[in-house]
């Protein structure tokens, strides 16, 4: 690789920066995220990513691949993962002289094999709009999370699939949101403040939801600086009242056996498959029944 150093073939100069170039005919969003799953491998390499999606005509990919051979006169090679379902854009963005991962390519031809059939090879299959339930579904399931943001209404409590509990600044909307845009699940979040953690109680709104309640916990360190953010040198940001919270919290949580995840080194993503695989094991264990509040029935309601 250009940029690397003496020694060890490929060898990377530590102090380079590696360009890496994610490119799609859709969203970009598959090329992102299973290129990042390689590159998060590689700690002490510098990335500089750039995406580039909606790659919809060979025109369009032809100046692709003139950005991309720019790229390869500089002073480090760069990387280039593509998903490009549509056959006359992916041969054209193959033409680059930049080493190329086509998951696309890789996978698509071996999958066909196995079926015996061919697949369709078009664009926006998989983020678009092409399954219309499934994406109604899912917009439905965000617009109850708003709905449902911070314990804001009570009404339609009984349709969630997951009730987030935590107190403030726990990780509760950005994990809510996550599970209804990917997974269309209808989730609401409950803040836990003072008065709620005066008992172990689970809160009066979300007492008949048990079976449905996960917990979210952090550190107090983590906790105080995320609400420092937001109210500086209050009593709220304090250490002393966030060890309160959340070991009152956590009470809670124990007395009623609830599921619970550690947000303070733990993405979006990872709470959300802790969340995920807790509800499949419930599922299972309840005898195959499917999850709390999935009657397709309520959808119209929502």
């Amino acid at each position: 690789m250009t940029g690397a150093a003496p020694g060890l073939p490929g060898q990377l100069d530590p102090d380079a920066v590696v360009p890496v170039f994610f490119l799609s005919d859709s969203t970009g969003i598959s090329a992102e995220t299973m290129g990042n799953a390689l590159l998060i491998q590689f700690p002490d390499v510098h990335f500089e990513r750039t995406l580039i999606p909606f790659i919809s005509t060979v025109e369009m990919a032809r100046e692709v691949v003139a950005q991309l051979d720019e790229a390869m006169a500089g002073p480090v090679t760069p990387l280039v993962f593509t998903t490009a379902a549509v056959d006359e854009v992916r041969e054209e963005l193959l033409r680059t002289k930049a080493p190329i991962i086509d998951f696309f390519g890789i996978h698509m031809s071996r999958v066909e094999e196995q079926l015996g059939a061919r697949g369709l090879r078009e664009a926006r299959r998989l983020h678009g709009v092409g399954d219309v339930r499934r994406y109604n579904d899912r917009m439905a399931a965000i617009e109850f999370a708003i709905e449902h943001d911070d314990g804001l209404s009570p009404r339609g409590l009984d349709r969630a699939d997951v009730v987030l509990l935590a107190p403030s600044r726990c990780g509760k909307t950005p994990t809510a949101m996550y599970l209804a845009l990917q997974h269309g699940l209808f989730v609401a979040n409950y803040p836990l403040v003072d008065e709620d953690l005066e008992t172990t109680d689970l809160p009066q709104p979300v007492a008949q939801l048990r079976d449905r309640c996960f917990g979210l916990t952090t550190t107090v360190a983590r906790l105080s600086r995320v609400r420092q953010e937001r109210r500086p040198d209050s009593r709220y940001a304090s250490e002393e009242q966030c060890r309160f919270e959340l070991r009152r919290a956590t009470a809670m949580y124990e007395t009623h056996h609830l599921p619970t995840v550690d947000t303070s080194a733990a993405s979006v993503e990872e709470i959300a498959a802790v969340v995920i695989q807790t509800l499949a094991r419930q599922r299972r264990g309840s005898g195959g029944r499917s999850l709390p509040g999935r009657d397709p029935r309520r959808r119209g309601n929502a």
